[in-house]
């Protein structure tokens, strides 16, 4: 996989993360507007949590304890005001369209390491799968195979077999479909497939 494709995906996740926050914003700036109560909350929880981290730092216990109880206050407020309007409880976050790492198309591991996201990883297998010119498999497999476009007439100088090209094209397919059904069985000898460039 080029680095180019992989380069173009980030840029991709990148937009897509920036829409989602725009489109937050949007969403926030109208709700605010119609319910100013929920702007002082998100304010007042925003303040709450840097109050909480001073807190921490001077190692305050009874000021933790007291804004923990606040911030939950405020939360439940939140929670509330958004089931009475009928929206969701996450409407007031972004819409990414992967929740797992938010479109940025990597991940934290529990040791702090950074991996690629599984979406990400779909993404780039869907590309090598739609370059290998095996994506239409609904209509390219076997159950769509006529072996009655091929000639039933055996010609040795010029097919170079003593079988007909019908026969052998049923050989080859039963061969492949042998292939396929053994395929985890470690004495299952592999295909290669020859031709000149383009023939398929």
């Amino acid at each position: 996989m080029s680095n180019e494709i992989l380069d173009s995906l980030l840029k991709d996740y990148e937009q897509k993360k920036l829409n989602a926050e725009l489109d937050l914003e949007k969403r926030k700036e109208k709700l605010y507007s119609e319910v100013p109560r929920l702007q002082k909350i998100e304010d007042d929880l925003n303040n709450f949590a840097i109050m909480t981290a001073k807190s921490i730092l001077k190692d305050s216990t009874f000021s933790i304890s007291e804004l923990k109880i606040k911030i939950n206050n405020l939360k439940l407020e939140k929670s509330e005001i958004l089931n009475e309007l009928n929206l969701p409880s996450d409407y007031l976050q972004p819409n990414y369209s992967c929740k797992i790492c938010n479109d940025t198309g990597y991940i934290k591991t529990n040791n702090y390491k950074t991996q690629m996201c599984n979406c990400l990883k779909q993404k780039l297998l869907n590309y090598s799968f739609n370059k290998s010119n095996i994506y239409n498999l609904d209509k390219e497999n076997f159950n769509n195979f006529n072996e009655n476009i091929f000639s039933d007439d055996v010609d040795l100088s010029k097919y170079r077999f003593n079988i007909s090209p019908r026969k052998n094209m049923i050989n080859i397919k039963n061969k492949c479909i042998d292939f396929i059904s053994n395929f985890d069985d470690i004495n299952q000898k592999n295909l290669l497939f020859t031709g000149g460039t383009g023939l398929r």
